[in-house]
């Protein structure tokens, strides 16, 4: 088990979002957190981070406690983390921003700036490109490709496919295939239902903060009134 955990209990100021929550998330497997917008989906990704620290409960990683710990000291353990708003550099060129990536790292440098292109195609041929001119699906490959520069072997996406165009959306699911044939462990936190179950394996269904459902895709497929209650806009 590379990700655990138990019972976390998350609140911004006096406001608890999330109530107890767990989840787990094997070596090599990509699992999809969903949920409406406010469900808690978010706040989960940053409570593994550290950006928004659990309270109380614990999270594991490669059975390291990690709450407490800042998110730098998170990120080196070998967590990589690639928000919703993408945070781009924009007076940076692609090569730059991906360059921008490289941090110290426990494990070993696997990904490169000329891996980061095999993967994402159309980055090579913005080397030059300033981020700020690049379009969404194009920030979004450099957001994934930046974060691969740190190396991680948990990847977490919070929200990859939002605002991009149906063509794109297929396109990542293909590059997010591509990094499961690379070995990597992914946690997508999504909205798009359809995108995030033709790239799981499992799924967690979480509404106001818990967790309403775990189960495999299939099980998700066949249990209609978790759709409907929880997914349904």
């Amino acid at each position: 088990m590379l990700l655990e955990i138990d019972e976390i209990h998350t609140f911004y100021g006096f406001s608890q979002i999330l109530f107890g929550l767990s989840l787990k998330v094997k070596d090599k497997e990509v699992v999809t957190l969903l949920g409406r917008n406010g469900a808690g989906k978010t706040t989960t990704i940053r409570s593994i981070m550290g950006l928004t620290p659990p309270r109380s409960g614990s999270i594991r990683f490669k059975g390291e406690e990690i709450v407490g710990k800042p998110p730098w000291v998170i990120a080196t353990k070998g967590i990589g983390f690639v928000p919703e708003d993408r945070r781009i550099f924009p007076e940076l060129t692609v090569r730059e921003n991906l360059e921008v990536g490289i941090k110290p790292s426990e494990v070993n440098q696997y990904w490169t700036i000329e891996k980061v292109y095999s993967l994402f195609n159309k980055l090579k041929e913005l080397d030059t490109h300033k981020g700020g001119y690049l379009s969404g699906g194009e920030q979004q490959m450099l957001t994934v490709g930046r974060t691969l520069m740190g190396n991680p072997e948990l990847l977490l996406l919070d929200e990859p496919m939002e605002g991009l165009a149906p063509i794109i959306v297929k396109m990542l699911e293909g590059q997010i295939e591509m990094l499961k044939k690379e070995g990597l462990t992914i946690l997508l936190s999504e909205q798009n239902v359809k995108s995030a179950l033709n790239v799981s394996d499992r799924c967690y269904v979480i509404d106001k903060g818990m967790i309403q459902f775990q189960g495999s895709i299939d099980e998700l497929k066949a249990n209609e009134e978790v759709r409907r209650l929880y997914l349904a806009v």
